[in-house]
């Protein structure tokens, strides 16, 4: 077992010279000058004049309190970096830290090559001020607007995974990752300290993450700053790091700290590596962390109208927001920015003078021009190989049954095995109980933790293993967001019930890749976010109710369609083509639905192909609507999107057809759902024109849904004559059932489809009362074996689709 050592405290040296202290204190002083005009300026941008109510921001909307300690550790990471020519990133995860990390991103030059507007001089400077947190401008978070930036703050809990997430094959790369403490009392962050058994020392790089111990959230203490020094070192001990202690207040003692305490982490992990790469043995350290324990607000106003504010809640925000009314708040916050002394750290023409410019590293060694942080820049394509090379043999649709996610698995396989470098596959305990175990073939799972001799017997272990498995969706969610936002590429798969637990990272992630796709064209394209959602709805034999839960897809809708794309494909075959599109991709998040159990399959590869181009198409052989006879208008159109849905409107349709010969079907399959939106509101939705030959306007639609029924009406609303879509889908019924007595549950088996037809064609006749009268005896025989014997019927578990030409008949 790993034995963290004892907690080391900062302050035992004195590295820096006075010069070095003195220029690292004055850059930091520029940064938090800077912090504050980004706050409260709008003009006058080094006071070079009296300020006045009039070049202050009417909205004053931002955040203090982190942003000192985000550029008081950003600047003693630019030290480390030019000290060792050390690859560095660096991330902010405070919700509302983006001016304690602009600054320095402004400083360095790096702000101003991506917005020549804002230029190294008092006019580009004014602009900068303006900007912050302005109508039309950026936001307070590290936004995708911010150069460096993979992570946007705002994302509580997530910092810590993004930055594991981004040093996983990046063996050269240090990720230093500040944790606000507020953040630190989220879900997602709690369990993305058990990152560092999942970090090899020889293949990836390492993480440093920073504990910004400030006390305080926006009106309340921090679970962590109030409990013991003990308490809190044996935390982190357990957790399997070596804490350093880096606490105080007066900044000249202060920067000597940090800087011996960086200093030792950084030799620390070079010493790691060094020992594990040069044995060529992988072991999981103890790796080093930084708590800093710093006052919220801190070198900003002691007290303001008699209210403690630096060191307390109220210097979370904005610690001076009377200034337009209350003269003394104004003059308070004019002493304030002048205590900087900028006047000694801006030349003439407004730009940071040279000997503290020379403080920052050059080109791509800043950490807001490193191209990691635009991974598109840094992305290779993946070696895919033919997915048509997996192809399930079709001799008869419907007749052949496979488990989907197993021909899916062996694709991935040697998709791992071609792209042993920048491909990973992450899934919460679930890789083999999703199917996809032929995956295992070519690589394990990443284990850096204790490995015991029984685990040698299926428990696919290694710490060379690229397959990541930790029972957190929140984690793996952030490991590959993390892993491409940097450039690499990735399939996350898990129980579609549980995919709830990363709802609100989905949304996070798509509306960053919303904003990189049209408001920053310098961001270049990343991988698509793939996922995959197995062991569905339908198919929760065991699980029962808590398992059942497709509204994930309808969280998806929510988002901008330009950014969002889902796929339920029918069978094997078109889950390998839409797994292949998926991979190609970019800009996207994917949301792949396919049950692991044994389905019929239905389209050879090609007919597959041209099927999920389309996104949505007629089944020629399930329909009889174009047989040569008359014109070829439909009675009623059945249409499915689903593995488990496709079954039984194929079953529905078959008994059609043997009771009523003389009515016309035709059979659609969705593949894509957003084909259903209209094409003025979803880039790949179908025109009304095209939505309308398919789905004949006058005539009744019986759509059988994967999902929830009300979201088909939601995505098709504005089609014509919306009403005669009938839509089934789940609807919350059932617990522990055999699959079709589920289906019966929710009305989306074979049985009350059939009655659905007879209820909405009148020309049926009066044949028809005796067939709903037999569908209706199926139910009950169906529901009564079931609670019988604990199965379904055998005529039920083996059906196939039972003709050869429906024109024929």
């Amino acid at each position: 077992m790993v034995q963290a050592p004892a907690p080391q405290r900062a302050g035992q040296n004195a590295p820096l010279s006075a010069q070095e202290l003195n220029q690292i204190n004055a850059y930091w002083r520029a940064c938090n000058y800077l912090a504050i005009g980004m706050i409260y300026l709008r003009d006058n941008p080094l006071l070079r004049e009296p300020l006045v109510p009039q070049q202050v921001k009417q909205r004053l909307l931002g955040h203090w309190g982190a942003s000192p300690g985000l550029s008081f550790t950003y600047v003693h990471l630019n030290r480390i970096i030019k000290k060792y020519d050390q690859n560095m990133i660096f991330l902010a995860g405070p919700g509302h830290g983006a001016p304690g990390v602009l600054a320095p991103a402004y400083l360095e030059g790096s702000y101003s090559e991506v917005y020549p507007d804002k230029s190294e001089d008092i006019e580009g400077l004014q602009k900068f001020f303006k900007q912050f947190s302005f109508p039309g401008h950026i936001g307070s978070h590290c936004t995708p607007e911010t150069p460096g930036s993979i992570h946007e703050g705002g994302e509580l809990g997530y910092s810590l995974s993004h930055a594991y997430g981004a040093a996983f094959d990046n063996p050269d790369l240090i990720v230093a990752v500040m944790v606000g403490d507020g953040e630190a009392e989220t879900g997602p962050l709690a369990t993305a300290w058990h990152s560092n058994k999942f970090l090899n020392p020889i293949r990836d790089g390492a993480v440093l993450p920073i504990l910004h111990l400030n006390g305080y959230k926006i009106a309340n203490p921090t679970i962590l700053s109030r409990i013991s020094p003990q308490e809190l070192e044996s935390l982190f001990q357990g957790y399997g790091y070596t804490p350093y202690l880096v606490e105080g207040a007066q900044p000249e003692d202060m920067h000597q700290k940090m800087a011996a305490t960086i200093e030792e982490c950084i030799q620390q992990i070079h010493t790691i590596q060094q020992e594990c790469r040069s044995s060529g043995i992988a072991k999981r350290p103890p790796w080093p962390m930084i708590i800093l324990r710093t006052p919220k607000g801190w070198t900003g106003p002691k007290d303001v109208n008699g209210h403690k504010v630096e060191g307390f809640w109220r210097a979370h925000q904005v610690p001076l927001s009377g200034v337009h009314k209350d003269e003394s708040n104004l003059k308070q916050l004019e002493e304030w920015m002048r205590s900087y002394k900028p006047e000694e750290l801006f030349d003439e023409n407004g730009k940071l003078i040279p000997e503290l410019k020379a403080l920052a590293p050059t080109g791509h060694r800043r950490m807001s021009s490193n191209p990691i942080t635009n991974g598109g820049l840094v992305r290779k394509q993946l070696r895919l190989p033919d997915f048509r090379n997996y192809a399930v043999e079709i001799p008869k649709s419907g007749t052949v049954e496979v488990e989907n996610t197993r021909v899916l698995g062996y694709f991935l396989r040697d998709v791992m095995a071609n792209n042993m470098n920048n491909f990973r596959v992450f899934g919460p305990d679930e890789t083999a109980s999703n199917r996809l175990n032929a995956i295992y073939e070519v690589t394990k799972k990443t284990w850096l933790a204790e490995i015991l001799p029984e685990d040698a017997d299926g428990g696919e272990l290694s710490p060379d293993g690229r397959v990541m498995e930790m029972l957190s969706e929140h984690t793996l969610e952030g490991w590959l967001e993390g892993y491409l936002l940097t450039g690499r590429h990735g399939f996350f798969h898990t129980y579609e019930a549980f995919a709830h637990v990363i709802d609100s990272m989905f949304n996070q992630h798509a509306k960053w890749l919303d904003i990189c796709k049209h408001e920053v064209p310098w961001r270049s394209p990343i991988s698509s976010l793939n996922i995959l959602l197995s062991s569905v709805v339908w198919r929760q034999d065991h699980n029962g109710f808590s398992h059942q839960d497709p509204g994930f897809l309808d969280l998806v809708t929510n988002k901008s369609a330009e950014v969002t794309r889902i796929y339920l494909p029918p069978d094997a075959n078109c889950l390998l083509s839409v797994a292949d599109h998926c991979l190609h991709s970019t800009n996207y998040v994917n949301v792949i639905v396919s049950d692991k159990q044994m389905h019929l399959q239905y389209l050879t590869m090609e007919e597959a192909i041209k099927h999920c181009t389309k996104g949505i198409g007629i089944w020629e052989w399930a329909s009889n609507d174009d047989c040569g006879k008359e014109p070829d208008i439909p009675d009623v159109i059945m249409a499915c999107c689903g593995d488990i849905t496709t079954r039984e409107s194929l079953a529905a349709t078959a008994i059609l057809l043997e009771e009523f010969p003389h009515i016309k079907i035709r059979f659609i399959n969705v593949v894509d759902l957003f084909k259903l939106q209209p094409e003025s509101e979803h880039p790949h939705g179908l025109s009304n024109a095209d939505f309308d030959s398919l789905f004949t306007p006058d005539k009744p639609v019986i759509f059988n849904f994967h999902g929830y029924p009300w979201l088909i009406h939601k995505l098709t609303y504005r089609r014509t004559n919306q009403h005669r879509i009938h839509v089934r889908g789940y609807k919350e019924k059932g617990n522990i059932n055999t699959p079709l007595e589920l289906a019966i549950r929710n009305q989306i088996d074979r049985f009350n489809l059939v009655i659905d037809v007879i209820d909405r064609v009148p020309k049926l006749g009066s044949a028809a009362a005796y067939v709903k009268e037999r569908m209706k005896n199926q139910i009950i025989e169906n529901l009564n074996y079931a609670s019988e014997q604990g199965i379904d019927k055998a005529e039920i578990q083996e059906w196939k689709w039972p003709f050869d030409q429906v024109c024929s008949l």
